[in-house]
């Protein structure tokens, strides 16, 4: 609990799914609750987001929001959040800055954007109008991606960096290592290797395919790939085709994410590019060791050779070689594994992260009403 006065904030989420970045709407959501805070979500109806909020007893305003020539979303949004008498409005995505922005502009309220793309953004008129007009602060969620929002036009007075976080304590297991490796049927002298990740190309998938095929055969390596997406069957094909058999396992959408890095040797995520990384947090903060692609905040979050090991994108041969050594080296494993948790803490974790937001929705608020 806070003591200034609480805060009503409108989140706004237009994706039908849900992603890395849902579940850091969620963890500020948490958060501001914990401190006092309303939070009112304004989501798709039928959408992830939607039955997610109804589970955690938050105040749920479902707004259709087809795609961003949807003017009649901006419409509907713009009369749910002057009913919601909120302080503020938080967009969340990239359609949800458009078609949001114009609806709190519309219904004068004030508005900040989170942005977590890689991508750079391209100088065009919408854009200039989005993050020029329409919202008076852009947070990006690493370096990588506040450079990108400066090279595309945004002045830097507006701009803010709050990592995206982890909660340390969600990620610790509940039943043994020992016991969850049996249920998987993995071996004891096996190094079992995790990836979380949605099977799309850009998490680089197939690239962590490639290098298990060039792995020696002791220590035996598993893979467990634990997510789902568009390129799930060809993903098992190119398993079958470089005959990798047993030694992948795709378990599909898991609840239990903290039984699964507990159970791992090593974490690696093989992305082609990556806004932060928070999967990579994720397995710092439960103690492993990363195997990552120095691509966008992913390279800027986890240190090379002290909380793991980093090699450059797209490329195989660096890759096998990096596992193959995590494997050879046990001692490397457990220092690099050891050493994650207080880099978490100290910069990545959910109450630093809500605080942030917190002193931000009441700088801007001061601001609107100087």
């Amino acid at each position: 609990m806070t003591n200034a006065a609480p805060l009503s904030i409108a989140h706004v989420d237009a994706e039908t799914g849900f992603s890395g970045g849902e579940v850091q709407v969620f963890l500020l959501m948490e958060g501001l609750r914990r401190r006092g805070h309303r939070s009112v979500l304004f989501a798709p109806p039928g959408s992830e987001s939607a039955r997610e909020a109804v589970r955690r007893g938050f105040e749920l305003r479902p707004v259709p929001m087809r795609g961003a020539a949807d003017l009649a979303a901006v419409v509907r949004l713009r009369g749910a959040l002057s009913r919601a008498r909120a302080d503020l409005v938080h967009l969340h995505t990239s359609r949800a800055t458009w078609l949001g922005g114009l609806a709190a502009r519309w219904a004068r309220l004030p508005a900040i954007t989170t942005r977590r793309q890689e991508k750079p953004l391209r100088s065009t008129p919408r854009s200039r109008l989005v993050y020029g007009r329409l919202v008076r602060r852009v947070v990006a969620i690493s370096p990588t991606v506040a450079r990108g929002l400066a090279e595309g036009g945004v002045e830097r007075a507006r701009l803010r960096l709050i990592p995206s976080s982890v909660d340390a304590a969600a990620l610790r297991a509940t039943r043994p290592r020992e016991e969850t490796r049996a249920a998987l049927g993995l071996a004891r002298d096996e190094l079992v290797v995790l990836t979380l990740a949605a099977l799309v190309r850009r998490k680089g998938v197939d690239l962590l395919l490639a290098a298990l095929a060039r792995q020696p055969e002791r220590p035996r390596s598993v893979l467990l790939v634990a997510g789902e997406g568009p390129e799930r069957a060809a993903l098992a094909a190119q398993a079958e085709e470089l005959g990798l058999g047993s030694r992948v396992r795709f378990l599909g959408l898991r609840a239990d994410k903290a039984e699964l890095l507990a159970a791992c040797d090593v974490f690696a995520l093989a992305s082609r590019a990556e806004g932060l990384g928070v999967a990579a947090l994720e397995a710092m903060a439960a103690g492993r060791a990363v195997l990552a692609t120095r691509v966008g905040g992913l390279g800027e979050a986890v240190l090379e050779g002290e909380t793991g090991l980093l090699v450059p994108g797209e490329d195989v041969g660096a890759l096998a070689a990096a596992l193959a050594r995590l494997g050879a080296e046990p001692e490397l494993r457990a220092r690099l594994g050891a050493a994650g948790p207080a880099r978490v803490a100290a910069g990545f974790a959910a109450e630093g992260m809500v605080g942030a937001y917190e002193a931000l929705y009441r700088e801007v608020l001061a601001e609107v009403r100087a």
